[in-house]
């Protein structure tokens, strides 16, 4: 099969199954995430309580871990639920938004990565090489590194911890620490809507539950948020229309307009 009929077959997979998503997320971004969800066909669930992630987790198909909006209880909650997935074998993806903002940051990723062991770890340039203490500074939640730049950083970080590494930006690069996948769908009115990154970590959740190779899930999930923001920009107006658009984009993606419009390397 090739790259681009099995990134047709996840797709409809996902409309097939609705696989749940547990989603431990950041205030600012759960309704544009869970609309992203169901608009690609993925079931959303936003729990953070720490009674009830290791139950919630186990009727899941995949954990989400974004530590965007940060406090003690939510870290003890996404700690719980990363433990209980890796012991259930569902895929954990994490995304350490602002990482290198701030130690406290620094110190909660730490902890992820060594307790929760993510499957899939998605964020800026920035972010990536702050992960592998490569000295970057993140300016709050925005990247001053380019995904190109931090290239070096995601194969490093892929090897240490076993995670395919996705890097978000004008070019997206996956990497297993030896392949290395290039997305180059997408539009540059996409970082001027916040959560955009966010939402991407999403739908790699989504097809993540779908396709237990890493590598492919992570490289569709990115070319179809590609795709989706080049649909949605062609219509929009400006940031606050193509997040109206690119949620219809999400839930009109036909496997034929994949077929067509999708860039991988």
């Amino acid at each position: 099969m090739t790259d681009k009929q099995q990134l047709k077959a996840d797709l409809i997979q996902i409309r097939e199954k609705s696989p749940l998503v547990h989603n431990i997320t950041n205030y600012v971004v759960m309704n544009n995430t869970a609309n992203a969800l169901l608009a690609v066909g993925a079931s959303p669930v936003m729990a953070h309580a720490l009674e009830e992630v290791s139950d919630m987790v186990n009727i899941a198909s995949a954990l989400v871990i974004n530590m965007g909006t940060l406090s003690e209880k939510w870290v003890n909650a996404m700690l719980q639920a990363g433990a209980a997935a890796k012991a259930k074998g569902i895929p954990v993806v994490f995304d350490p938004v602002g990482v290198g903002a701030t130690p406290y940051r620094n110190q909660v990723a730490a902890a992820i990565l060594q307790t929760c062991k993510p499957t899939i770890i998605r964020g800026n340039g920035s972010e990536i090489m702050a992960l592998t203490n490569q000295h970057s500074k993140t300016k709050g939640v925005d990247s001053t590194a380019s995904s190109n730049a931090a290239l070096g950083a995601a194969i490093q970080l892929a090897k240490e911890t076993g995670a395919v590494v996705v890097i978000s930006g004008e070019e997206d690069f996956i990497t297993d620490g030896t392949i290395v996948r290039i997305v180059k769908n997408g539009s540059s009115l996409m970082p001027k809507v916040t959560g955009m990154g966010c939402t991407a970590t999403a739908v790699v959740g989504a097809f993540a539950a779908v396709n237990p190779d890493r590598l492919a899930a992570a490289t569709h999930a990115m070319t179809v948020m590609g795709v989706a923001g080049e649909l949605a920009a062609r219509k929009a107006d400006g940031p606050g229309t193509l997040q109206l658009h690119f949620l219809d984009a999400l839930y009109n993606l036909t496997p034929e307009t994949l077929d067509e419009q999708a860039i991988i390397e």
